[in-house]
């Protein structure tokens, strides 16, 4: 799976797009939290293209909580 992480110089273009895609009545907090949800998603996808992740029963394991 590859990363759909935004290139700096597309960083731009992604926040208009963002931002047009809202409400007309939307908020400050409205555009943080889009922004926020979508950089929190794309460091996920770099940490998955990383090998940076681990399944559910690895994470259990490591803390000895597997069944």
């Amino acid at each position: 799976m590859t990363c759909m992480a935004a290139k700096p110089e597309n960083i731009k273009a992604k926040a208009r797009e963002l931002i047009d895609q809202l409400p007309e009545d939307a908020t400050w907090d409205d555009v943080a939290y889009e922004i926020a949800v979508r950089r929190s998603i794309e460091r996920g996808l770099a940490d998955l293209d990383a090998g940076r992740t681990y399944t559910s029963e690895a994470l259990l394991e490591s803390l000895d909580l597997a069944q």
